[in-house]
C-alpha cells in the first residue's frame, strides 16, 4: 500500500516539478525581462531546487565516450553480452584505428567488474570503470530494476545471483582463456562463494580476485547499517519494508524492496549533509556558480537514482550475510542452476590471487570486514595475497573520485598485471597450424607475401578495429 501512495504522491507532484523547472529557466534566461534583478535569481534558484528535490531521476547513463591509450583517443562502445531476466553482462568495446595502440589493447587482462546490487545502478562504478579501460577489457555486471521485470520472469534469489556470477566468468573464460574479477561493496559476498563453487568443482577459476569495501565478516567493526540488518528480527525486514510493485509497472506485483525506501534510509545516514549540500546548490545558483551547481546536479543525478530490489534476493542477504553469517560460518549452501545444494568452501580455492582493499573512513563496511577474506582462503598463498587500507577514504572512496584515481586504481592495475600470465596475453594460433609451422619452412613467395601483410596501411585509410 505505502508503494502505491508513493507512486500516487509523485505522479500528482510531477506536474509541479516540470513547472518549477521551466519558471526556474524563465527567471534565469538573459534576454527575459523578468531576469534583470537580484531578487530574479533567487526565484530561479528555488524553483531549480523545487524541481531538483521532486523530479523523478531515471537511471544514469555511462556515457564513456573515449579513453587515452599511448596518447591515441579510443573509442568506446557499449552493448550488451548476456541479457538475463534480472541483469545484463555489458561489454565496453574499445575501437581504434592506431596501430601501436591496438597492439596494447589487444594484449591486456580480461576484467569483469561486478557492480553492488544494493539501491544504486551500476553506473555508481562510472569512475571505476573509465580508469580500468585504459588498460583492461572490461566487462560489467548493469543490474535491472525489479520493478521492470515481469512475474513471468520467475523469481531472482541470492542463489542466482550467485549463478549469474559464474555464468559470467565462465562466459569470458570460453572467450578468453580466463579473467580477472573485481568486486565492489555488496557483492564481494557472492563473488567469493561464487569462485568457491567453482574450485571446488575443480573448475578453473579467475587469475585474481579484487574485493573492496565489503561485508565478508560484518561483525568486525560493525557500522550503522550493519548494526540495523544485524538487530532487527527477519519478520521485521519482511514486514516493514517489502511492498509490492503498483499496476503502472511491468513488474506489478512482485515483491520488493522498494527504491524509494532505500533512498530515505541513505538520506537519513546524514541528513546533516545533504541539507548543507542543497543549502550550497542553492546559493552557487544565486551568486551564479554555475561549475558548483552543475558539479551538485551530477553528483545529486546519480545518488538519487535508485532501483529496487527484489525481495527475496534482498531478505536472502540480510539472513545469509548479517544475521547468520553463513560464509563465515561455512554453513552456506547455495542451489545450483540444477537444483542441487553446493556448499561454499573458500578453503578450496587455489591459484587465485586475493587483493582486499579498504577504506580508512569506510562507514558502511567497516575496518577487517573484507580483510577477513584472506583468513577464510586458506588455499590462497601469503606470496599471492595482498591488502590495501586508504588512509582518509570513505566508502565511496575507494572506488571513485581522487583517492580512487591516485592511490587505489595504480594499486589495483599493478595487481592485476603481477597475475596475468605472458602466454595468455597474446592469441595463441592453432595446434595443427604450429606443428605444420615447424615442419614446413616458408617458401619465398610466403615471406614476401607475409612483408606485405605486415606492412601497415597508411594513416589515411585506417579504419577503427575494434579491441
Amino acid at each position: 500500500m505505502l508503494y502505491q501512495v508513493y507512486e500516487t504522491q509523485r505522479s500528482l507532484f510531477e506536474p509541479f516539478a516540470e513547472f518549477a523547472q521551466a519558471a526556474a529557466k524563465l527567471y534565469n534566461n538573459p534576454i527575459s525581462p523578468l531576469s534583470q534583478t537580484a531578487l530574479a535569481q533567487r526565484i530561479s534558484a528555488t524553483y531549480d531546487l523545487i524541481y531538483r528535490l521532486g523530479k523523478d531521476y531515471e537511471k544514469p547513463q555511462f556515457g564513456i565516450q573515449s579513453v587515452q591509450v599511448l596518447g591515441a583517443d579510443v573509442a568506446i562502445q557499449e552493448r550488451v553480452e548476456i541479457n538475463k531476466p534480472f541483469c545484463e553482462l555489458r561489454r565496453f568495446k574499445r575501437y581504434t584505428s592506431d596501430i601501436e595502440a591496438l597492439k596494447v589493447l589487444k594484449s591486456q587482462p580480461v576484467v569483469l567488474v561486478v557492480a553492488p546490487l544494493s539501491g544504486h545502478y551500476s553506473t555508481l562504478l562510472r569512475d571505476t570503470v573509465k580508469n580500468l579501460l585504459a588498460d583492461h577489457k572490461v566487462y560489467i555486471t548493469d543490474w535491472k530494476n525489479a520493478r521492470m521485470s515481469p512475474l513471468s520472469e520467475g523469481e531472482f534469489h541470492l542463489d542466482d545471483y550467485v549463478n549469474y556470477v559464474q555464468e559470467f566468468l565462465q562466459h569470458l573464460q570460453k572467450q578468453y582463456g580466463n579473467c580477472h574479477v573485481i568486486s565492489v561493496c555488496q557483492p564481494t559476498v557472492p563473488v567469493l562463494a561464487a569462485v568457491s563453487l567453482m574450485a571446488s568443482r575443480g573448475e578453473l577459476t579467475p587469475y585474481s580476485m579484487t574485493m573492496m569495501g565489503g561485508p565478508i565478516d560484518a561483525s568486525r567493526s560493525p557500522t550503522a547499517v550493519n548494526n540495523l540488518a544485524m538487530n532487527k528480527s527477519f519478520s521485521w525486514f519482511e514486514n516493514n519494508v517489502i511492498y509490492r510493485v503498483p499496476v503502472n509497472f511491468p513488474g506489478a506485483g512482485r515483491r520488493v524492496y522498494p527504491g524509494f525506501l532505500q533512498h530515505a534510509g541513505f538520506v537519513a545516514m546524514n541528513p546533516e549533509r545533504h541539507l548543507k549540500s542543497h543549502y550550497d546548490f542553492f546559493k552557487d545558483l544565486i551568486k551564479g556558480d554555475n561549475s558548483s551547481a552543475d558539479n551538485h546536479r551530477t553528483f545529486y543525478d546519480e545518488y538519487n537514482a535508485v532501483l529496487d530490489m527484489d525481495a527475496d534476493y534482498y531478505l536472502e542477504t540480510i539472513k545469509v550475510v548479517f544475521q547468520d553469517m553463513s560464509l563465515v560460518k561455512g554453513t552456506w549452501d547455495v542451489k545450483s542452476t540444477s537444483g542441487k545444494l553446493e556448499r561454499v568452501r573458500p578453503q578450496d580455492i587455489h591459484g587465485t590471487a586475493l587483493l582486499t582493499i579498504e577504506g580508512e573512513l569506510d562507514d558502511i563496511s567497516g575496518s577487517g570486514q573484507t580483510k577477513a577474506a584472506k583468513g577464510l582462503c586458506t588455499g590462497i598463498k601469503a606470496s599471492e595475497y595482498r591488502h590495501l587500507e586508504v588512509p582518509g577514504a570513505g566508502h565511496y572512496g575507494i572506488f571513485s573520485g581522487r583517492r580512487w584515481r591516485e592511490v587505489v586504481y595504480p594499486f589495483v592495475k599493478d595487481f592485476i598485471l603481477a597475475h596475468q600470465p605472458r602466454v595468455a596475453q597474446t592469441p595463441k594460433a592453432p595446434v595443427r597450424q604450429v606443428a605444420a609451422a615447424k615442419k614446413v619452412a616458408p617458401s619465398a613467395s610466403t615471406r614476401s607475401t607475409a612483408r606485405k601483410a605486415s606492412t601497415p596501411a597508411k594513416r589515411g585509410r585506417q579504419k577503427s578495429i575494434p579491441a
